[in-house]
């Protein structure tokens, strides 16, 4: 069936195609590794998810093609010339070692996602039976006619370094792993038979005995400026490693709580967040890469030693083989097998002292960046999230603003709907003023001493209207479910944006922009990230109104414009009939009650100020969605680039408004006083 000349070019190529393959797999997970800790782009996802599947699926193709060829030249019985053995054995077995290097990984990942961590021993199986095939490649091809079989022994070396690293960074990030490395010894707390035993010795002795509870010291407040104790990364890493906990859905204690709040009450918004994106750095290497093995002093030397083991065979392989008997390519993919590999590895090691790994080691002795000599090791420019956040709006999707192309071939593939969000979302920069915004909000209701700073985690909105005698809006907040809430109130912020004239006064302004900001970011979750949310229908309302919203435009005629559909959707809400009572129950759309909505806010809008009333409704939805979504999703959100939910959830559990502080007080300290 298959052409002799197909059969006979696959046999001579085949190994030569999957190893270039593999090497560039390797060179597309190193740098797409870190680069997704940062850029949330779909097209660096699929990228690097094609390679991460292709490096495991290549090297061992490649392996049993090199096994193959190995048994052919031991098991044939013509003579073989000291040309030909050497060209399909020996020199082939070379590159064995090279590809168990390839399985190990380079340290920007190790895992793809977190069922990755989950699956380590089906990844130790197949690491460990691919080196037990490497090893056989290496007894087949012992002692050989050349020195290429020495040479490869120190490729074994660093390649099984290479798998033992990735082996453990897995199994070490693994969920269960991480929550018992995270318990403590268990505490059985005050030994309370031995104070019954001398409370009873000292009654019978004729003592008039009580008991009094002796308070328990609060955590003292360090009022030293973060910069003045050691810098911003160590004072994350510190926090981290108590607040990590919550990850994986761990309680915390009071004194964890007066600890990061005795911290980040001295911070502005900006350097809050910042500590916080520091933070969620060292999660994401400690869930994806291979931080938690490498990023050590031991980690150093044996990256190091890497280093100069691969030299070692680079020049060996220059000055000891000799090139003529080989053919010319074999000798280029061996020159570039061994290159990138070298290269790679001192790109590891740079990337290890670039990073704030590096800063928290050089603080905790007694150092600085200043040792670094270099300009590009002493001042590393760090990129550790994008700091945007993703945008999505419904009216635009309504007015069919982005007409889908090749729309034919996208309904075949099963595609359509599926890129639709993809057609209409944009991106929004995180903003200073939207970091002052949330961060105050946050400050002002732990300052308010008539509530508890937990009870924000159970708030939609509703505080913020109380707070601001807008009862009349209660019903969009408390009668509704999360879900549906967040449709209405994005339907009448994008009403309100568009429909009325631009106001110059600054506070107004930033209030309405960054309005708008969360109202189509909490749109995008919705749609796209609703395991995110609490549990709801929000799919099933966000298409019914968007099906809704395109049937009136169609209906009023061509309309294009936003400020045009925005006051037509305004003209249509009548107050005498409300919209839940002619539609009934069957259609979850939630369009013309947006519109009541919004015209209930600019009614309110003549008195009060109305944009700041939305921001701080807002900013409460996006808390109350923060504190109800599992640290499990917050951990997957991390290999896509970080969610700014994600941050604003740590940050609130650093100000202690999270219901993970389970223990409020200590161990109760009794003592016997006579009376």
């Amino acid at each position: 069936m298959i052409p002799d000349h197909v059969k006979k070019t696959w046999n001579e190529w085949a190994l030569e195609g999957l190893v270039l393959i593999s090497i560039a797999s390797q060179i597309v997970l190193f740098l797409l590794g870190n680069l997704r800790k940062h850029n949330p782009r779909t097209r660096i996802r699929i990228s690097l998810w094609c390679a991460y599947l292709l490096a495991y699926a290549v090297a061992s193709g490649a392996l049993s093609i090199i096994t193959r060829s190995a048994l052919d030249v031991c098991n044939t019985s013509r003579p073989i010339s000291k040309y030909e053995k050497l060209n399909t054995n020996e020199l082939m077995s070379f590159w064995a070692p090279f590809l168990l290097l390839h399985l190990g990984g380079p340290d920007t990942i190790t895992a793809y996602s977190l069922e990755d961590n989950e699956l380590w021993l089906r990844h130790l199986a197949e690491v460990g039976f691919q080196s037990g095939i490497a090893i056989y490649i290496l007894l087949l091809s012992w002692p050989g006619c050349s020195d290429l079989p020495l040479l490869s022994i120190l490729v074994y070396i660093a390649g099984f370094i290479k798998c033992f690293e990735r082996i453990r960074a897995l199994r070490l990030a693994n969920t269960e792993n991480l929550r018992d490395s995270m318990l403590g010894s268990p505490d059985p707390g005050p030994n309370y038979p031995k104070f019954v035993e001398n409370y009873r010795l000292k009654k019978s002795q004729g003592f008039n005995l009580s008991v009094e509870e002796v308070p328990e010291s609060q955590y003292p407040v360090n009022d030293t400026h973060p910069e003045v104790r050691g810098g911003v990364i160590p004072e994350a890493y510190a926090l981290f490693q108590t607040f990590k906990r919550i990850f994986v859905d761990l309680i915390l204690t009071f004194e964890d709580k007066d600890k990061s709040q005795s911290y980040f009450c001295q911070l502005k918004s900006r350097d809050a967040f910042l500590a916080i994106e520091i933070e969620l750095g060292f999660a994401y290497d400690m869930l994806y890469t291979k931080a938690n093995v490498v990023y050590t002093f031991v980690g150093l030397v044996v990256r190091v030693t890497s280093v100069f083991i691969l030299l070692m065979v680079l020049v060996g392989f220059c000055f000891l083989c000799d090139v003529d008997e080989y053919r010319v390519v074999d000798i280029a993919i061996t020159y570039l097998l061994s290159g990138t590999a070298v290269i790679m590895e001192i790109f590891s090691v740079i990337t290890m002292l670039r990073s704030d790994w590096t800063d928290v080691w050089l603080s905790q002795h007694k150092y600085s960046r200043s040792v670094f000599k270099l300009r590009f090791l002493k001042q590393p420019r760090k990129l550790r999230w994008c700091g945007s956040i993703a945008q999505l709006e419904l009216l635009s999707v309504a007015l069919e603003e982005k007409p889908a192309r090749l729309l034919t071939i996208q309904k075949f593939l099963e595609i359509d709907k599926y890129r639709v969000k993809h057609r209409y979302k944009t991106y929004s920069q995180v903003s200073n003023s939207l970091k002052d915004l949330i961060y105050n909000q946050f400050q002002e209701f732990m300052s308010d001493g008539s509530s508890d700073p937990k009870a924000l985690c159970n708030h939609k909105g509703s505080f913020s209207l109380r707070k601001n005698e807008c009862d009349d809006l209660l019903w969009s907040i408390t009668e509704v479910e999360f879900d549906q809430s967040i449709i209405l109130w994005h339907i009448a912020t994008t009403l309100c944006y568009y429909s009325e004239e631009l106001d110059n006064q600054g506070d107004i302004n930033v209030c309405r922009e960054e309005s708008k900001h969360i109202s189509d970011y909490m749109l995008y979750l919705l749609v796209s990230y609703p395991v995110m949310l609490p549990i709801g229908i929000g799919m099933i309302r966000y298409r019914d109104t968007c099906a809704e919203a395109t049937r009136y435009f169609k209906e009023s005629g061509p309309v294009t414009d936003k400020v045009v559909a925005c006051n037509k959707l305004l003209e249509v809400y009548c107050p005498e009939v409300l919209p839940s009572k002619v539609k009934g129950d069957r259609s979850k759309s939630a369009l013309f009650d947006g519109c009541r909505l919004a015209s209930t806010l600019k009614e309110i809008g003549k008195t009060k100020d109305m944009w700041k009333v939305m921001s701080q409704v807002w900013i409460e939805i996006l808390a109350y969605a923060a504190t109800h979504c599992r640290g499990f999703q917050h951990e997957q959100q991390l290999r896509k680039g970080g969610e700014f939910l994600t941050h604003v959830w740590l940050l609130m559990a650093h100000l202690g408004i999270t219901e993970q502080f389970q223990v409020s007080q200590g161990h109760a300290r009794a003592k016997l006083a006579r009376s």
